[in-house]
C-alpha cells in the first residue's frame, strides 16, 4: 500500500507566518479540523476529545480526575438518614508527576484546536476549549503533589481568560451584539486583573499583553455601539464617579468620546 503522503502535502503547501487551517468531512461524514505546519498535517476532530479514535463520549483524563475529585468531596449517603453534605477532601487527589504530565499533554491537544477553531471563527469551540483548558490548571493547582506540577500551567491562565474573552466578544459581534462583546471584554478584564492579583503579580495587569489584546477590541468594539448607548454610559459613568471608581469612570469617558455624534 502506497502510504506517501507527499502528493498530499504538495496539494496544500505550508506558508510560513500564518496559522493554515482548514475544516474537512471525515470519511465517516463528521467535521475534522486540519492545521498545515511545516512538516506534516494535524488532524484533530471539532468536537470531543482532539484526537478521536477513542470516540468524542469517552472520558478524557481530565474528566476521569474530576469524577474522582467529585467522590473524594462527597461521602456516602445514609440509606435511613439525611443526605449529607459535601466534605473537602483534606489531601486533594495527590496527582502524581506521571498523571499530571497526562493532563498537560492532553491539555496542549485542546490548545492546537482552540487556535484552530479561532480562525475558523467558531467562536463557541474557542470558549469550550479554553474553557476546559482552565478547569486543567485549577485541577492541577488543588491536586497535584509537588509544587512544580502545581504551578505548571499557571503561566497560561492569564492567556486563557484572554482568549476565551476575545471568543466570547467575537460571538457576540457575529450575532450582531457590540454591546454584548463590550461587556464580554470587560468581563475578561476584571478576570485577568483577579489572575494578575491572585498570582502576586498585580502591577504587571496593566502592561500584559492579555489585557492590551483585549483593550484593542475595545477600542475598535466603541464607535459600533448605537447611538442610544450614549445614556447608558453617562448613567454608568455617573454611578462610577458616585462610588469614586475613577478608573472605570475614566474607561467610561473615552467610550463616551469614541460614539458618533
Amino acid at each position: 500500500m502506497d502510504r506517501d503522503l507527499s502528493r498530499l502535502l504538495e496539494e496544500w503547501p505550508y506558508e510560513p507566518g500564518r496559522i493554515n487551517v482548514r475544516l474537512i468531512r471525515g470519511d465517516g461524514g463528521d467535521p475534522l479540523v486540519q492545521v498545515r505546519l511545516d512538516l506534516g498535517i494535524l488532524q484533530m476532530s471539532v468536537d470531543g476529545r482532539p484526537e478521536g479514535p477513542r470516540g468524542p463520549d469517552a472520558p478524557s483524563v481530565l474528566e476521569i480526575h474530576e469524577g474522582r475529585a467529585d467522590e473524594l468531596s462527597m461521602v456516602e449517603d445514609d440509606e435511613d438518614g439525611p443526605t449529607t453534605p459535601p466534605v473537602p477532601d483534606p489531601e486533594g487527589l495527590g496527582l502524581t508527576p506521571e498523571e499530571c504530565r497526562a493532563l498537560r499533554e492532553e491539555a496542549m491537544q485542546y490548545a492546537h484546536r482552540y487556535v484552530a477553531l479561532l480562525v475558523l471563527e467558531d467562536f463557541e469551540g474557542v470558549v469550550r476549549d479554553t474553557t476546559r483548558n482552565l478547569r486543567v490548571v485549577e485541577l492541577l493547582s488543588e491536586h497535584a503533589k509537588s509544587d512544580g506540577d502545581k504551578n505548571s500551567l499557571e503561566p497560561q491562565r492569564a492567556y486563557l481568560l484572554m482568549m476565551r474573552a476575545r471568543a466570547r466578544a467575537s460571538l457576540a459581534m457575529k450575532d450582531g451584539e457590540p454591546r454584548a462583546a463590550l461587556l464580554a471584554i470587560d468581563e475578561g478584564l476584571d478576570e485577568l486583573r483577579a489572575c494578575f492579583e491572585g498570582q502576586g503579580q498585580g502591577e504587571a495587569f496593566e502592561a500584559s499583553k492579555e489585557a492590551s489584546v483585549l483593550r484593542g477590541m475595545r477600542e475598535a468594539l466603541v464607535p459600533k455601539l448605537p447611538v442610544s448607548q450614549r445614556a447608558e454610559l453617562r448613567t454608568r459613568l455617573d454611578e462610577a464617579l458616585a462610588s469614586e471608581n475613577y478608573e472605570l469612570a475614566a474607561i467610561l469617558r473615552d467610550e463616551l468620546r469614541m460614539l458618533p455624534e
